[in-house]
């Protein structure tokens, strides 16, 4: 298996740089790939931020990049819940911080925005330290 760093991953899906894209969806297809949490959190935020997708077509991106079959991420059912989350309005870094951290009692933080979208969808409690 082989990690892939961010760039990797925008160039399978965003066509620019016709070259590295060529080279990038040659290598998903050819061998089993393992982009990390934090690729996926800076892919999304590349996708959204940088490159002007809106969240709908980002996260839609990012599921289908996830579902290839040589595709393999951390914590598959979280990044995947993550991405469900993000679909009904929660910031994606939140919701898969938020989506790891099923098993635990608690998410401690400060961000109320974050504490409120939790409690939307009935998810694990958000409290402050």
């Amino acid at each position: 298996m082989l990690a892939i760093d961010t760039n990797v991953v925008v160039r399978c899906l965003v066509d620019e740089h016709p070259e590295q894209c060529r080279r990038a969806r040659a290598l998903v297809v050819a061998a089993s790939v393992f982009p990390s949490a934090t690729v996926l959190l800076e892919t999304e935020w590349i996708l959204r931020g940088v490159i002007g997708l809106g969240r709908r077509a980002t996260l839609t991106a990012l599921r289908d990049f996830i579902d290839l079959p040589t595709v393999f991420v951390e914590n598959e059912a979280a990044t995947i819940q993550a991405c469900e989350w993000a679909e009904q309005g929660m910031d994606f870094a939140d919701a898969l911080h938020l989506a790891n951290a099923a098993n635990c009692e608690a998410f401690m933080s400060f961000d109320k925005k974050l504490a409120k979208s939790a409690a939307k969808l009935g998810r694990t409690r958000v409290r402050e330290p």
